[in-house]
């Protein structure tokens, strides 16, 4: 059965092209509870195989990461916080997830677009509090390129050396998932410090 389903979801790339691979990941990014390892792990084997480029594959993840998540900044800029928690409960955003993720926003300031972009059940939501907020466009599109970018490269990869090998794919997704996240708590710890460092220099 799930075997089946790979199979499936592999076919459709292929059949689909790298546009299919834009079209998943924005889904991943916008508002749809759509994981990102089903568009580029299943690139990442078909590049393996020669059917497909593996930069122009990654370069297409990152486009439909990109174009998702500027989607749900304007849709917080339009419409608002009122909006979001009266109608995101009919895709699967409760008001205690953008509750959640509008404080992540708030302690970790903007570095937070680029790291949330690396947190499962947070990358997809990291780009309201942004527009709520009113990032700046320009620093709001570099973080989440960044983010989106080292991730789509990951998962493309693990495609590309495993290839369909299901339980290793689950094993270093897994692992890679842990491993960056302890990297993320340290490279924002360090980034709080140094910031409350200039500040305090500041005001003296």
């Amino acid at each position: 059965m799930l075997a089946d389903i790979i199979k499936f979801i592999v076919d459709t790339v292929a059949d689909w092209g790298y546009f299919g691979i834009f079209a998943m990941m924005f889904l991943e990014s916008s508002f749809f509870p759509f994981p990102s390892e089903v568009a580029m792990i299943p690139a990442g084997y078909l590049a393996s195989t020669g059917k497909m480029n593996l930069f122009i594959a990654i370069a297409s993840g990152i486009a439909g990461s990109l174009a998702g998540a500027l989607f749900n900044y304007f849709l917080a800029v339009k419409y608002g916080r009122g909006f979001l928690i009266r109608y995101g409960k009919y895709f699967f955003i409760s008001e205690e997830t953008i509750e959640k993720v509008e404080k992540f926003f708030k302690v970790h300031g903007h570095i937070s677009t680029f790291s949330g972009r690396l947190i499962p059940a947070v990358r997809q939501y990291i780009s309201f509090p942004a527009g709520l907020a009113r990032m700046n466009l320009k620093e709001f599109s570099l973080y989440t390129t960044l983010g989106a970018g080292i991730w789509a490269t990951i998962l493309a990869l693990i495609g590309y050396f495993v290839g369909k090998n299901e339980v290793l794919i689950k094993k270093y997704t897994h692992e890679i998932s842990v491993s960056l996240l302890l990297v993320l708590l340290i490279g924002i710890g360090i980034y709080v410090y140094f910031h409350k460092k200039k500040t305090n220099t500041v005001q003296k």
